[in-house]
């Protein structure tokens, strides 16, 4: 990922494919609107997580589509103290670019493994460190399976740190084809 030396953030790799996934997203409606069964995935995937990591709550878990001026969260599940207020208080659908690990993740085309991002210097400068407390990022790219561009990301992540293993991958690969077939139906 660049590093802008004024802002002192990490920048998103160059997207080439963001006209095609932009007017993508726009073709499926998917572009700015949230979607309840996204939200659906996303609660499941949030409690797949905890009950792999062995906790009582369930953390964060976004189906995220990088559109070409934010992230969207169409899918979100948050802690209840933080879920999106009328009033404009709690987690926000929408992240900047530079924000959180899913652009690295649309970057590389693969999944992304943080156990613990502040072991990782190029991770643990991340603004959603300070802003949310992230500790750890389990993610997969998420494809339109009709033309197979990458359209965003799903991901589950957490203030502790966590050991996600080879269990966390096949939870969020088994995420990522869930949200695929949902696009599939979306799509028809």
């Amino acid at each position: 990922m660049p590093f802008d030396d004024e802002t002192g953030l990490d920048l998103p790799r160059e997207d080439a494919n963001a006209p095609q996934r932009v007017a993508r997203l726009r073709e499926l409606g998917l572009y700015d609107t949230p979607d309840d069964g996204f939200d659906e995935l996303a609660a499941k995937l949030a409690q797949d997580g905890a009950s792999l990591a062995g906790i009582d709550y369930a953390p964060y878990a976004m189906v995220n589509f990088r559109t070409d001026r934010h992230q969207f969260f169409a899918g979100l599940h948050v802690p209840a103290e933080l879920v999106p207020a009328s009033d404009g208080d709690g987690v926000s659908r929408v992240m900047d670019l530079q924000h959180g690990y899913c652009p690295e993740v649309v970057g590389r085309g693969k999944a992304l493994v943080l156990d613990d991002v502040c072991a990782h210097p190029r991770f643990e400068s991340n603004e959603v460190v300070d802003l949310i407390g992230i500790r750890s990022y389990l993610g997969d790219v998420v494809h339109d399976p009709r033309t197979g561009i990458v359209l965003g990301t799903a991901c589950i992540v957490d203030t502790d740190r966590r050991a996600w293993g080879r269990a966390g991958l096949k939870l969020i690969k088994d995420a990522v084809a869930q949200i695929e077939a949902r696009i599939w139906e979306i799509g028809r």
